[in-house]
C-alpha cells in the first residue's frame, strides 16, 4: 500500500477541491503527501489512491470541469496534452499546476491569475522547498496583476477583453485606470476595464408561480433603476416560504449567486425602519419581505440602498453589504 509519511495540511476550503495525477510510485507518494485526492495508473491503485481507468485526456475533461485545480505529478508534456482539448477561457479554466516527481519545481501552466494557479504554486512550493516557476509578465516585473486583485477583492471582471490592456499599459509603465464600482458610470478613462464588486444583495418577493422570465426582466428592471450592475449582486434573498419559488431558484442559478432565505420571525425580528404592510403580515408573518430579507442577507451594518418597489406579482429592494465593500475594508 502506498502511504504517506508527511501530511500538509495547507489547502483551504476551495483548494481541497485539488485533484492530483501522478504516473510513478514516487509521484504519487509525492502527490499524497500534499493531501490532494490522488489518480495514478491502476497498478498503484489503493485505498488511497483512485485509478485512471479512462485516457488522461478525458479523466482530464471530467475534473476540469469539476476540480478547483488540476496537478500533475510528471513532465510538463503530459499535462498539456491531457488538458489541450478542454481549454476555452482564462476566466473559467480551472488552475492547472506541474510539479515534477523530484519536487524540484512547480509550474503554474493555465490559469494564473483568476484561476489562483501562481498563488497555489507558491503555496507548494513553500511546503516542498521548492522552486515556483512563474512565467506571466506582470509577476515577473512586480507588478499587480489586475485581474487576480479582482479574484481576491471578490470582484466580477465586466468586460476582460480590457484585461490585456490595463496589462499591457503597466509592463509599458503608463498610467492606468480600472473602475471598481457597482454602478452603472460612464467610462471615466479611454480603455477602461470595469470590476464589479460583490456586495449587493437583492432582496425578493413575488406571488406563487411567477415566471422566470418576468421575475428577470423586473429585476433588471428594478437594478438598473438603482444604477447599479447585476454583476455586483452577492445574493437573493427573501423569506423561507419562497425557498422552493422556481423563479427566484432559477434566477439565482443564472447568476450563479446563493439564494437565502430567512424565517417570518427573524424577519421580523429585525431592527430597523421598513416599508410596512399589514397585507403582507397577514400573508407572511412579517411586514416586508424585500426589505428585511435583503438587509438582513446583506450582514451588520448593511445600507438599504433602493426601498421597496412593486411590479406586477414582484417586489423587489436593494441592500449594501458593508462586510464585503471593498472601500469599508481599506478603512
Amino acid at each position: 500500500m502506498i502511504m504517506s509519511e508527511h501530511h500538509h495540511d495547507f489547502m483551504t476550503s476551495t483548494e481541497s477541491n485539488i485533484v492530483a495525477a501522478a504516473f510513478t510510485r514516487r509521484g504519487v507518494e509525492l502527490a499524497l503527501s500534499l493531501g490532494f485526492r490522488v489518480f495514478a495508473p491502476e497498478r498503484f491503485a489503493c485505498e488511497n489512491v483512485e485509478a485512471i481507468t479512462d485516457p488522461l485526456t478525458q479523466w482530464a475533461g471530467r475534473y476540469f470541469h469539476e476540480a478547483s485545480a488540476l496537478v500533475f505529478v510528471g513532465a510538463s508534456g503530459i499535462a498539456v496534452r491531457a488538458i489541450a482539448p478542454h481549454v476555452a477561457s482564462k476566466l473559467h479554466d480551472p488552475a492547472v499546476i506541474v510539479i515534477d516527481e523530484a519536487g524540484r519545481y512547480v509550474v503554474p501552466l493555465l490559469s494564473g491569475h483568476v484561476g489562483g494557479a501562481n498563488e497555489l504554486a507558491r503555496k507548494i512550493a513553500g511546503v516542498l522547498g521548492a522552486q515556483p516557476v512563474i512565467t506571466t509578465a506582470t509577476d515577473v516585473n512586480n507588478l499587480p496583476a489586475v485581474d487576480e486583485w479582482s479574484v481576491k477583492h471578490n470582484c466580477v471582471i465586466e468586460n476582460p477583453e480590457n484585461v490585456k490592456h490595463v496589462s499591457s499599459a503597466l509592463l509599458e509603465g503608463l498610467t492606468v485606470g480600472v473602475a471598481v464600482t457597482c454602478e452603472n458610470i460612464a467610462a471615466p478613462f479611454p480603455v477602461t476595464l470595469y470590476l464589479r464588486p460583490r456586495n449587493l444583495v437583492l432582496g425578493a418577493g413575488c406571488n406563487k408561480g411567477v415566471s422566470y422570465e418576468v421575475f428577470e426582466e423586473y429585476a433588471k428592471s428594478f437594478l438598473d433603476g438603482a444604477g447599479v450592475s447585476v454583476l455586483s449582486l452577492m445574493c437573493l434573498a427573501s423569506i423561507d416560504l419562497k425557498a422552493d419559488e422556481p423563479a427566484m431558484k432559477n434566477f439565482a442559478r443564472a447568476h450563479n449567486i446563493p439564494f437565502m432565505t430567512f424565517t417570518a420571525e427573524e424577519l421580523q425580528a429585525l431592527p430597523g425602519k421598513f416599508t410596512a404592510s399589514d397585507k403582507v403580515l397577514r400573508f407572511t408573518g412579517t411586514d416586508n419581505v424585500c426589505e428585511r430579507s435583503a438587509v438582513m442577507a446583506a450582514g451588520e451594518g448593511a445600507v438599504l440602498l433602493r426601498s421597496k418597489c412593486v411590479y406586477d406579482d414582484v417586489t423587489f429592494a436593494l441592500a449594501r453589504s458593508v462586510e464585503n465593500d471593498i472601500a469599508s475594508q481599506r478603512n
